[in-house]
């Protein structure tokens, strides 16, 4: 199996709220970032398919962070979803 990622991931642990209708406001904790997107663990995130957007915000920073658009590329059932970036 070849890796088809486009960036290159670094380990990286935030508290980050990710926003959605179904699921309303979660936490969850950054695993891997990169340049194109991000995984949160968040065991709730692995029950949105594929394709579902949500919104992003890195949480406990010293200022306010932005609000990103993400889209689920991928879940992991039990732990939580890789979102891709999406750009404006």
């Amino acid at each position: 199996m070849s890796n088809k990622r486009v960036y290159p991931r670094t380990m990286m642990k935030a508290r980050i709220k990710i926003t959605h209708p179904q699921l309303g406001e979660v936490f969850g904790q950054t695993r891997d970032l990169s340049d194109g997107g991000v995984f949160v663990d968040n065991p709730e995130l692995a029950n949105l398919p594929a394709g579902t957007e949500v919104q992003g915000q890195v949480q406990d920073m010293p200022f306010e962070a932005p609000v990103l658009r993400m889209v689920i590329q991928r879940t992991v059932p039990g732990e939580g979803a890789g979102m891709a970036f999406l750009d404006d």
